[in-house]
């Protein structure tokens, strides 16, 4: 199956070099290109691709506006943003917006498309370091922290699960923490997305953190 894919960026470059890479790959396609957030969201909507791939840092609607346009719709393709991760303090917006991963500009062509890929199958991308970094630089800055989200519903096990996976752990990591069997920690982590109606991996993150289960130190 090919993977339909819409590039929005405000750089014409950018833009270009992802399309030229992405025309040798057998199983993605450029199905459309923005160089706004606004002019994304409507290719998002008409061209019904799989995966958006969404600078963050665009004039007028930016990528965050934008995603959370694109997301908001019915059967919403996956978003994948476009950012320097170093540098950028909407990283948690962007999860907030619906945002299923990130890429950095400089990264490896290799790990752009197996990102694109990861994505468009429906899975999260976002590395146990970088979601440990993550938690630490929101819960670190000066801004009121989000309200506490009360968690109902779940199992205390379930509960254990989600704060490990809150702290960036993998489900084999999960596993050997837990005493359990990986295919175990799989299927917990499988009903919480379920149960609290988190799209992927990143938005249990963001839940585990609002409810105050996982901190900078763990």
């Amino acid at each position: 199956m090919t993977i339909r894919v819409v590039l929005a960026d405000d750089q014409e470059l950018v833009r270009a070099g992802l399309s030229m890479v992405i025309a040798d790959i057998a199983d993605i396609e450029i199905v459309g290109e923005a160089g706004t957030g606004a002019q994304a969201v409507e290719p998002a909507a008409e061209l019904q691709p799989d995966v958006v791939v969404m600078d963050i840092r665009m004039p007028g609607t930016d990528g965050i506006e934008a995603t959370l346009a694109i997301t908001e719709t019915a059967a919403p393709p996956r978003v994948l943003m476009l950012t320097t991760f170093d540098d950028d303090d909407n990283v948690y917006a962007s999860l907030r917006a619906g945002a299923s991963g990130f890429l950095v500009k400089d990264m490896a062509l290799v790990d752009i498309i197996a990102a694109i890929r990861v994505v468009a199958a429906g899975d999260a991308l976002i590395a146990p370091s970088v979601t440990r970094r993550l938690i630490a630089d929101i819960t670190n800055r000066p801004d009121p922290s989000p309200p506490r989200r009360e968690i109902t519903g779940i199992t205390e096990r379930e509960r254990e699960v989600l704060t490990l996976v809150g702290r960036g752990m993998s489900n084999g990591e999960i596993a050997a923490h837990l005493f359990i069997g990986p295919a175990t920690a799989k299927t917990h982590v499988a009903r919480l997305l379920t149960k609290l109606d988190a799209r992927d991996r990143v938005q249990l993150v963001i839940v585990a953190y609002e409810a105050g289960l996982v901190s900078p130190t763990g």
